[in-house]
């Protein structure tokens, strides 16, 4: 059940709604084919709303309702920093401002913790990615670590309290490398003195197993699932070729745990299809699931899953989930057929996981565009209106803005041609249009091939350019191709934008994003050219066999045989945007790249991992860059103010909160191989010295 506070404005809106609302589409619910499901276990019926409708949209009169209780602001009203993205709104933001433009300086470590928790892939073990945010709550830090154990730290020393070992295989199932993002945390209403579980912390595993633990004795809740582990597996029913693993924590929901899985990127034509869960935050029962893909499209194709977090607007009992593409990735002969919901943003009720509205921004995706992030939930004033919008970021570079409660447009959002391919690829049917954002602009220029680096260039003996005349580029949304050096893909499936999303500060109505810019090269080969050609892969790059498709594929960075990036620099930024007007304020390059040890000028940039986040003293936190280093940034103008030196790329976000009258920034340096080789084991805390 709901908690008795978010029970009363769902009931009010209900209400409202039976009186007030007609439905605007046939997005209703159907039974699952899963003869042990509960009619209240019921799977979305995968046809979205049009643009702008929506299904049992909320009213504004059922927003006031006076039978609802007290409103549940989007802004928490008190610092917040207890989930993945700081606050369910995925703003990032903290009101403190202890710590400012004038001091932040000043910053000094505090304390620092090894969690032991690490393997570089030299030996059996495989190499960590840590992406975990650390959350605060119940006077404690919590952190989940990539060999799926959970710690509960002193937050002013780092002094562990306990911790929790959920003894998983430590095998590289679905992903190249063992991968944690952290913990989700959740809390009754009136917590019963005595009692157990009345607070709790949640960790999932490769292995598609979700543990919940008493958030004050490190000991398993025996009263959620299977005496406190729930198998996420055993809804694993179709095609089931490797387990839905759980290494994004829950979102939570009132007493809701909204759960998503990651699988095997570009591995079979016909994978598990996308499911979400909602989940019973006390006793592990699954409530509703949703589906991504219509019955038909799931027995030949599969993911369009959500392997993210997700956002959520509780006044309104909105959860918004980003979704990813169908398989396999780079060709779609098998799915020619509309997926309404597939690389998508798509609003729920979260109480009955019916689709409330809609908004596809890649059509039939053949370029693992997944929408890879939270979208942001922010109030913003255009032309002196006041809207509940939402921004999405994407690894296409583009961030649409639309209208949180309906989908409706901002900014408009335009239906543009596209490159229809060169013939090559058999079975292809492509998308005419795709949507493109008038604002805000595009965070970088899709429109031409990205710049040859003439520095790359001149010491390869002209390597990079003879490459460039050997790839097809036509814009963006250019199809992958079998012929030449195959496609140019700008930006590349890392990013454009990656999983840190945006942040931002609700006084100003600046949002802060991250981005990489990044070149890779798609190339399709037949069935018997791949097996000659395969020679392996790596870490988002290499060969991949797309088994089942006639097609195969090689993914690669264009760089020269030195490995230099063949594009022009900056190869990151940040850039600060105007939410009354979507212009940017200021862009800079962020970071430093590095190869070979050595660091490039940081007018260059580096690629980026992980994101922003943002506070009341106007001071922009963020690690993500291959250099390793943590820096701050002023809100205003984007001057570099301060920087320190963490063990591996801090490719989480960071996190900020007050404990004991003291602000402290933490940071996770942790690394992901995508950047760089080099991974850690550290939570490095920072403060203002104390008087």
């Amino acid at each position: 059940m709901p908690t008795p506070r978010f029970a009363l404005k769902r009931l009010a809106t209900a209400t409202a709604l039976t009186l007030c609302v007609v439905p605007l589409m046939a997005s209703a619910q159907t039974q699952s084919a899963d003869p042990q499901q509960t009619p209240d276990q019921q799977s979305t019926d995968p046809q979205a709303p049009t643009p702008g409708q929506t299904a049992d949209a909320t009213s504004d009169a059922a927003a006031g309702d006076e039978a609802s209780g007290p409103p549940i602001p989007l802004v928490p009203e008190t610092p917040t920093w207890d989930s993945f993205h700081g606050q369910l709104n995925a703003q990032k933001y903290s009101p403190l401002d202890q710590i400012t433009t004038d001091n932040v300086d000043d910053l000094e470590k505090v304390w620092e913790v090894h969690t032991g928790d690490v393997s570089d892939g030299s030996g059996e073990r495989p190499a960590t990615v840590w992406s975990a945010t650390p959350i605060f709550a119940n006077d404690t830090l919590y952190i989940g670590t990539p060999f799926y154990r959970i710690l509960a730290l002193d937050p002013a020393t780092g002094e562990q309290k306990w911790s929790f070992d959920t003894q998983s295989k430590l095998e590289a199932m679905t992903q190249p490398a063992l991968k944690n993002r952290g913990v989700a945390y959740w809390q009754a209403d009136d917590p019963v003195a005595g009692e157990p579980c009345q607070k709790i912390v949640y960790i999932g595993t490769m292995d598609a197993r979700l543990f919940a633990v008493d958030a004050d004795t490190g000991k398993a809740c025996q009263s959620f699932a299977d005496n406190g582990v729930l198998d996420i597996n055993q809804w694993n029913d179709t095609h089931a070729k490797w387990p839905l693993s759980v290494l994004q924590p829950p979102t939570v929901v009132g007493d809701h745990l909204i759960l998503g899985w990651a699988g095997k990127d570009w591995a079979f034509e016909q994978a598990p299809p996308g499911t979400v869960f909602s989940i019973n935050a006390r006793t592990g029962e699954r409530e509703w699931t949703f589906q991504a893909l219509s019955d038909a499209m799931r027995e030949k194709s599969g993911t369009a899953n959500v392997w993210t977090q997700m956002s959520a607007d509780e006044e309104h009992g909105l959860v918004y989930l980003p979704v990813s593409s169908p398989s396999p990735n780079y060709w779609g002969g098998n799915r020619t057929e509309k997926a309404p919901l597939a690389t998508s943003t798509t609003a729920l009720d979260v109480d009955t996981g019916k689709v409330v509205w809609s908004r596809q921004w890649v059509h039939h995706d053949v370029w693992d565009y997944d929408i890879n992030a939270a979208p942001t939930l922010m109030d913003i004033t255009v032309d002196g209106k006041q809207i509940p919008a939402l921004i999405q970021s994407t690894k296409m570079g583009f961030l649409f803005v639309v209208n949180r409660l309906t989908g409706e447009d901002v900014w408009p959002i335009e239906e543009r041609a596209v490159p229809q391919g060169d013939g090559s690829v058999k079975g292809e049917k492509y998308a005419a249009t795709q949507p493109f954002p008038t604002k805000p602009k595009p965070l970088l220029d899709q429109s031409k091939k990205p710049g040859v680096w003439w520095l790359a260039d001149a010491v390869s003996g002209g390597q990079c350019s003879a490459l460039w005349d050997k790839l097809t580029y036509e814009g963006m949304y250019t199809p992958p191709t079998t012929r030449g050096e195959g496609t140019l893909a700008y930006p590349d499936s890392a990013g454009g934008i990656q999983w840190g999303g945006v942040a931002f500060d609700p006084e100003s109505q600046t949002a802060i994003v991250n981005t990489s810019h990044i070149v890779q090269t798609i190339k399709l080969y037949d069935r018997q050219a791949y097996e000659k050609a395969d020679s392996g892969s790596g870490n988002e790059s290499g060969f991949a066999p797309q088994t089942g498709a006639p097609y195969g594929l090689r993914l690669e960075v264009a760089r020269n045989w030195l490995g230099m990036p063949c594009w022009e620099p900056p190869y990151g930024e940040l850039v600060a945007l105007d939410m009354t007007t979507g212009d940017v304020k200021w862009r800079r390059p962020v970071g430093a790249s590095q190869q070979y040890g050595f660091f490039m000028p940081e007018s260059w940039g580096s690629p980026t991992i992980g994101g922003p986040a943002v506070t009341a003293g106007g001071v922009v936190f963020i690690g993500a860059s291959m250099d390793a280093r943590v820096r701050a940034y002023s809100l205003e103008s984007g001057k570099e103010l301060w920087s320190d030196q963490a063990q591996a790329p801090s490719v989480s976000n960071p996190a900020v909160y007050e404990y004991q009258g003291r602000e402290y920034v933490v940071f996770i340096g942790g690394g992901n191989t995508i950047l760089k080789q080099q991974v850690g084991d550290q939570v490095v805390a920072y403060a203002l010295p104390e008087e």
